[in-house]
This record gives structure tokens, C-alpha cells and sequence, in this order.
């Protein structure tokens, strides 16, 4: 009963510790709408944010509430400290009947100050009769070289040649993003009206998605018709300076204690993260706070009996009676051997393993 007592506490402690809350907003300020996290550099009200471009609108008239950048009607669904914004996007269509086009719309996005993920996303085309494109911009390039056009199609006459869990052109069809991509236009076309093939794709649609949300199915050449946005993943950092520009200036605490700066893959500015051992918001003073890999449950440590935290790391070592380094990927703990000593007498003689000695 004793040794389930104490199990119990530990795990309750375990569980305590894991919870522990991490710094997200600036002090004072809000950290949540609806059910979206607001992480400082993002912010809901007036000196909660970075700048004006990280500003968050709440529309409290939606239940739950829903998140909006600045005063876009740019609907935000999650924000990670990674430099990730989770957003939704119209999708494009273009349908028919037998009398000819029943709906048409051209879908597009700006972003003043982030760009699309070209990481993240891919341009698809979805439809049997397909023509689609993708115009925009790539932010900050050169004057001659600023405009960007991507293309897809998809064609099929009959429902049974279209493959399930393949996007290759037939009836589907998909392309990757050029990095710095901050506004774009989606445009489609047909070629005979979705003649022929009303009964089971009587639309077309083009839409950039998330790629690990994509897995095609035959079923949108229908269905997506009932579909009005798609998940779509925005690159964002702060300013225009790199690191090595942010060091030279007053601008190097922009990223705080127990965390370093990084460049962002794609577009330019710059990212803070936590240093390894350590976790929250690395743009917050005091924001990232060691990890006690010992006892939180959220991390495994590599400990096969005692487990030590340390600022940004851990030790491991062995109880009384034990060797090793005491690591599950090294010698571990092995129990000691006690050493046995045989005296044989013999006469006169007391015989040792290492010796004689007389008596």
C-alpha cells in the first residue's frame, strides 16, 4: 500500500509539473480568442503586440469567437511560435449544367507584411475538364522579376479511370509554391463546359491547401462544391533585418534570455526560439523557462534510475551499490559485486588466493 501511495504522488506530482504554464502574452494582455492562442508577437489590443501587422481582431459576434488578422476579414485558426499562422482560404470554382456556367468566382489574398508557406502548401486543381492558375507576386523582388505564375491541369472522361489517393492529372493534378509569394490571384478555365461529364464533375476547383491536409479522393469531383474554405499556412517574422543585422543593433535583445536568434527559410526578418532544455515564448522577457526533464511528462529524460535537472539539461546517475553512466543509450546501472575470500587452513599455513601466510 505504501509503494502505491508513493507511485500515486509522484505520477500527481509528474502531472503538476507538466503543467506548468509557460509565458504566451505580455503581461496584462489577453491570450486567447474563441479558441485560438495569441502568443506574443501576436496581440489582441494595443500595446499587446509587436507592431500593428501583428495585431489579432477578435469577432466575439461568432460563437466561439473568431480570429482575424488585423482587420482583415483573413480568418486565423491557430499561431505558433514556430513562425507558422494557420488560416483559412476561399476555394475557386467554376460550375456548369446543360444550359452552360451555373457559378464562378476568382479567389484571392494579399498579405501586407507575411507570405504564403511555400514549406507547407501546394496549387491544386481538382475537375475533369481543368484549367487552372495561380497569379501573385514575390515579395521584395527585383522589379523585373516580381510577378509569379503557376498552372495545373486535370482532364477525365469517366469517373472509373480516376485513382484514389493520386494527384497526377487525372482529374487532379498539383504543384508546389515558389518561396516569397505574399498576394495571389486563382483563375480557371474550361475547355468544353464540363460537357459530357455533368453527371459526376460538374464543377472545377483550384485551391492552395496544406499539404499534409490533402489526400485526393474521387469524391471531390462532387463534393468539394459544398466545400468554401481550405486550410492554408502563412510564413511570419519579424522586420526585414536578418540576425546578423539584428546583432549589429540596438535590436539584439529581440530575442530574449535562454533563447537565440534564427533566418526563416522563406521570406525575409527574423525568428527567436527557445534553447534547447528550455520552453515558451523566446520574445517575452523571461519567456523561456527551463524544462525539468526529470519530472515533467510532456519529455522523456534518458535516465535508467536517478534523473538530476540542471538549467537547460539534466544529469543521470546511479544509486549506493551501483556503477555506470546511468543512461538508458549507455552503460546504465549495474549492481556492484562483492568480492569473496577464501582462507584455507593448511597445517601451519593459512592459504589465501593471493598469498601464503604463515601462522
Amino acid at each position: 500500500m505504501l509503494f502505491l501511495f508513493i507511485t500515486l504522488v509522484a505520477a500527481l506530482l509528474a502531472a503538476t509539473l507538466s503543467a506548468q504554464e509557460f509565458p504566451i502574452a505580455r503581461a496584462g494582455c489577453k491570450d486567447r480568442c474563441g479558441n485560438v492562442t495569441i502568443p506574443f508577437p501576436f496581440g489582441l489590443t494595443e500595446d499587446c503586440y509587436y507592431d500593428a501587422g501583428f495585431l489579432i481582431s477578435c469577432n466575439h459576434t461568432f460563437s466561439p469567437p473568431k480570429a482575424f488578422l488585423t482587420a482583415s476579414a483573413i480568418n486565423v485558426t491557430e499561431i505558433t511560435l514556430e513562425g507558422k499562422l494557420h488560416i483559412e482560404q476561399f476555394i475557386a470554382k467554376d460550375c456548369y449544367n446543360a444550359s452552360g456556367q451555373t457559378d464562378s468566382n476568382i479567389p484571392s489574398l494579399t498579405l501586407s507584411k507575411f507570405i504564403i508557406s511555400d514549406a507547407d502548401n501546394i496549387f491544386v486543381s481538382v475537375g475533369c475538364d481543368t484549367i487552372a492558375s495561380l497569379r501573385g507576386n514575390l515579395k521584395e523582388a527585383a522589379s523585373n522579376e516580381n510577378k509569379y505564375t503557376v498552372g495545373c491541369m486535370s482532364f477525365c472522361d469517366s469517373l472509373k479511370y480516376v485513382p484514389n489517393d493520386t494527384c497526377s492529372g487525372i482529374g487532379c493534378c498539383q504543384t508546389s509554391l515558389a518561396k516569397g509569394v505574399d498576394d495571389f490571384t486563382i483563375a480557371i478555365a474550361s475547355l468544353n463546359n464540363h460537357s459530357g461529364i455533368l453527371d459526376f464533375n460538374p464543377c472545377s476547383y483550384a485551391f492552395i491547401i496544406e499539404k499534409k491536409k490533402f489526400n485526393f479522393s474521387r469524391s471531390y469531383l462532387r463534393d468539394l462544391k459544398n466545400v468554401g474554405k481550405l486550410p492554408v499556412v502563412i510564413d511570419w517574422s519579424i522586420g526585414k533585418n536578418s540576425c546578423a543585422e539584428v546583432k549589429k543593433s540596438s535590436l539584439y535583445n529581440a530575442c530574449q534570455g535562454n533563447s537565440t536568434c534564427h533566418d526563416p527559410d522563406n521570406g525575409n526578418g527574423y525568428l527567436c526560439r527557445c534553447l534547447d532544455g528550455y520552453r515558451g515564448n523566446p520574445y517575452l522577457s523571461g519567456g523561456c523557462l527551463d524544462i525539468d526533464e526529470c519530472t515533467d511528462a510532456t519529455v522523456s529524460h534518458n535516465c535508467t534510475h536517478i534523473c538530476t535537472n540542471s538549467p537547460g539539461n539534466y544529469t543521470c546517475s546511479c544509486p549506493k551499490g551501483y556503477h555506470g553512466d546511468g543512461r538508458k543509450n549507455g552503460d546504465g546501472c549495474i549492481r556492484r559485486h562483492r568480492s569473496l575470500v577464501i582462507y584455507i587452513v593448511v597445517g601451519k599455513f593459512v592459504y589465501h588466493p593471493l598469498h601464503f601466510q604463515s601462522r
